[in-house]
């Protein structure tokens, strides 16, 4: 048999019917005869009544096709929108999309007449080499059923195998698609060839995101192919509502049991809320003013969960405390060393502190500062320290006995001052008198080695006149 593209027949002037079914003894075509094989738009409407050839009858255009099928995919960080990916093509096969499925160019007949002279074997000859070539033309093709999406459609193809026929039809396939058979099964009439696509979903299950793919149309279809429980669960749509091929965000928060202990009972509730405190409120437990729970109510409820609620009462306190004064001590040339004077007498400051003191659930809790305030300023205290060198001694007074004048006068304490506040010191001097033998301040802050000074000049003026009732102890 030819396996030529093109045949050329010379018809025979035979006795018999000729090649395109003359009667008997008809008049042959005269000059050369040529006529395309052409295909038909309906089943028998061939120039001569032969078939329509099927195979080259157009099939139904399948639309854009589906980005990726079923698989597992972290979720885009932060985001508020689904934005869901595109599924690359899976790598192609060796040699080209159409292989061997390439179409086969049409056979095209030719008849001639010879002069008037008919020969019965020349037509024998075309009617064996017509015979053949429709039967490899007819075991070429196949009429297969190709579903895609769920819509399917009978074809003829010269396909060898699942891969060619889908590049055939101009169907598009991505990595998460679902073919069935394989692409590279080959193929024989009467096989059925179903494609889904897969579909994007962005699945928040329980609070948790992350991208998925399914090849179901329907968010139902979804859920069970996804193994995602959906009795008593709250969806963010319809189950019946279709999936595109550019999916879609979904968010699924299945039945859970959360206990809710508060004011003392405990209440368990089945529940599919978003927050601890919905979960709370649909226990008929509601929160009042500072009140909250044993986990952020803002979280997740768990299944299983055991959920506390806190009653708090608070309230605030001031405490106010006094700020020590600092201590300044400034040198003074004109004291005699050891001599000290209070400048500037100390002043202490104030400061306000305010506390939150709480009782959770009836039971008191440690007070919290949450304000401090500095009310006034300490004022500090002034010392004026002595440089000056004391003499070494008094003349004329060294021998005296002064320890038993101040026993007398003072008790021996040298910031004693008398009930009237009016003398003071070991001596008890009074203020013009300690001025005028060149003390300064009050005598009673003076250091008790100045006061005796003091005192032995004061025994050179005026002897022991100035102690009417003790001066008499200075002799013993």
């Amino acid at each position: 048999m030819s396996k030529s593209q093109f045949e050329t027949y010379v018809p025979y002037d035979g006795p018999y019917d000729g090649p395109y079914g003359e009667p008997l003894g008809t008049e042959p075509h005269h000059g050369p005869y040529e006529e395309p094989y052409e295909p038909c738009g309906e089943p028998w409407d061939a120039p001569h009544g032969e078939p329509c050839d099927v195979h080259t009858a157009p099939t139904l255009p399948y639309g854009d096709t589906y980005r990726p099928a079923y698989a597992w995919a972290p979720a885009a960080p932060g985001a508020t929108e689904a934005v869901l990916p595109r599924q690359s093509p899976p790598p192609s096969r060796p040699g080209g999309p159409g292989g061997r499925g390439v179409r086969r160019r049409r056979a095209r007949y030719t008849g001639r007449t010879e002069g008037s002279v008919r020969r019965l074997l020349p037509r024998a000859l075309v009617v064996a080499f017509l015979a053949g070539g429709t039967t490899a033309f007819v075991a070429e093709d196949k009429a297969v059923r190709l579903t895609v999406d769920g819509e399917p459609r009978t074809l003829h193809t010269f396909a060898d195998d699942v891969a060619e026929l889908l590049a055939e039809e101009g169907v598009q396939v991505g990595a998460h698609d679902v073919i069935a058979p394989a692409p590279g099964t080959e193929l024989s009439s009467g096989d059925e060839i179903a494609v889904r696509h897969g579909r994007p979903v962005l699945l928040t299950l329980d609070g948790h995101r992350r991208q998925v793919w399914t090849t179901a149309d329907t968010v139902e279809g979804a859920l069970r192919q996804l193994g995602v429980r959906a009795e008593g669960a709250y969806l963010s749509t319809s189950r019946s509502r279709p999936i595109g091929r550019g999916g879609l965000a979904l968010d699924v928060r299945t039945e859970r049991v959360v206990t809710v202990m508060a004011d003392g009972r405990a209440r368990t509730v089945r529940t599919n809320a978003a927050t601890v405190r919905e979960a709370v409120e649909e226990a008929g437990v509601t929160l009042r003013g500072e009140d909250t729970t044993s986990v952020p109510p803002g979280s997740f409820p768990r299944d299983g969960q055991t959920v506390t609620v806190l009653r708090i009462k608070g309230e605030r306190k001031v405490h106010e405390e006094a700020v020590p004064f600092p201590e300044r001590r400034v040198e003074d040339a004109s004291l005699y060393r050891g001599t000290e004077v209070v400048q500037q007498a100390g002043e202490p400051g104030l400061r306000r502190t305010t506390y939150t003191v709480r009782t959770v659930n009836g039971v008191r809790q440690k007070p919290r500062r949450i304000a401090t305030e500095l009310v006034r300023e300490p004022r500090p205290r002034i010392v004026r320290v002595g440089t000056r060198p004391r003499p070494a001694s008094v003349q004329g007074a060294d021998h005296l006995n002064w320890q038993g004048l101040a026993a007398c006068e003072s008790g021996g304490r040298p910031d004693a001052v008398d009930p009237s506040g009016t003398y003071g010191g070991l001596y008890q001097f009074d203020a013009q008198t300690w001025q005028s033998l060149g003390g300064q301040g009050r005598p009673e802050d003076a250091p008790a080695a100045e006061q005796t000074y003091r005192a032995k000049k004061l025994y050179q003026r005026r002897g022991a006149g100035p102690w009417p009732h003790c001066g008499a102890r200075l002799h013993r």
